[in-house]
């Protein structure tokens, strides 16, 4: 786990019975480009959205720079950027607003 950016280790989901993401093991080292690709379902915007501490993994574990996803979430969340694909504004704010 030293020196990486992104580190999983077995990181699981489940909503009920359904599976969100199994098992995934993911290291990612500073400067290295990562594509997370994958179809419809494959469960690419599970397993960032529980990177960032949106949703809790069933079991595994990650961290992010270090630090551990579910402890230093805030951290975490004032480093990333993180734009869904399915954004949803407000129609009659402006951006400063």
């Amino acid at each position: 786990m030293n020196n990486t950016v992104i580190h999983t280790k077995d990181m699981t989901k489940f909503y009920g019975r359904q599976r969100g993401v199994l098992d995934v093991s993911i290291e990612v080292r500073p400067g290295e480009v990562f594509g997370y690709l994958g179809p419809n379902g494959a469960g690419k915007t599970t397993t960032i959205r529980t990177l960032l501490d949106f949703i809790r993994p069933t079991r595994g574990r990650a961290t992010i720079f270090g630090l551990d996803t579910r402890r230093h979430s805030c951290e975490i969340r004032r480093r990333v950027g993180y734009v869904p694909g399915e954004l949803a504004l407000y129609e009659n704010l402006t951006s400063a607003e």
